[in-house]
């Protein structure tokens, strides 16, 4: 089960939208899965994802701790960190996750995981009929399809569209829906750019699977009143 089952949005904005993650099974195959898991994301780095983190230490997208009003104001703040560094300070195995906006970096990427057999689960999860044809193209048979059903209930309560498509790319809730939409409203009267909104929100997703890329794309089209 992942929890990144859930990202709403229309089909133009989920095809650039892939998660490749890997974990392993607490006394099936989690012996030396710190190193297979820092091994799985260091083969993503020649890839570019646009986004990659372990919950246990926060995405590439990630607040300072020793953030000052010099820092902020005069020599500027850090919105990242580097590739390295993340998988450098990963202290135990957990979720490794990278994220990707290009189907084709996803294929040669998923195509180094299954030549490295590193015995971990992995799952790529996007759209399923652009995960068919990864799998086909590299020739590897999923072990098993899972498949959201939606939102249903009183779906009334439910943000707009616009915040439902930001919020739900933190599965576990971390970038709240008011936080979305003020982050959208704030584009639209030009307070804000996308990438800068989009960055802000991301560092509030700890698992790293927060597509900035979508995110830009959603806040910039909303921006137009598209």
């Amino acid at each position: 089960m992942t929890n990144t089952l859930h990202r709403y949005g229309k089909e133009d904005t989920q095809g650039n939208d892939f998660i490749v993650f890997a974990m392993a099974g607490k006394g099936f195959n989690d012996e030396g899965s710190l190193e297979k898991a820092k091994t799985f994301l260091r083969a993503a780095i020649k890839y570019e994802p646009i986004n990659m983190g372990n919950a246990l230490v926060n995405s590439l997208y990630r607040p300072e701790k020793d953030l000052s009003f010099i820092k902020l104001y005069f020599t500027g703040r850090k919105e990242k960190t580097t590739y390295e560094e993340l998988i450098d300070e990963i202290p135990a195995a957990g979720s490794a996750a990278v994220v990707f906006d290009d189907p084709e970096r996803v294929k040669n990427f998923v195509a180094d995981v299954k030549a490295l057999d590193l015995g971990l689960s992995v799952n790529v999860s996007a759209l399923v009929d652009n995960v068919r044809d990864i799998c086909g193209e590299v020739d590897i048979t999923p072990h098993a399809v899972e498949y959201t059903l939606g939102f249903h209930g009183d779906t009334d309560r439910l943000p707009d569209r616009e915040t439902m498509s930001i919020a739900t790319m933190c599965g576990h809730g971390m970038v709240s829906s008011h936080f979305a939409r003020k982050m959208i409203d704030r584009v639209k009267e030009g307070r804000i750019e996308p990438e800068d909104a989009a960055c802000c929100m991301a560092k509030f997703c700890v698992c790293g699977v927060f597509n900035i890329s979508k995110a830009m794309m959603i806040l910039d089209t909303a921006a137009k009143g598209e």
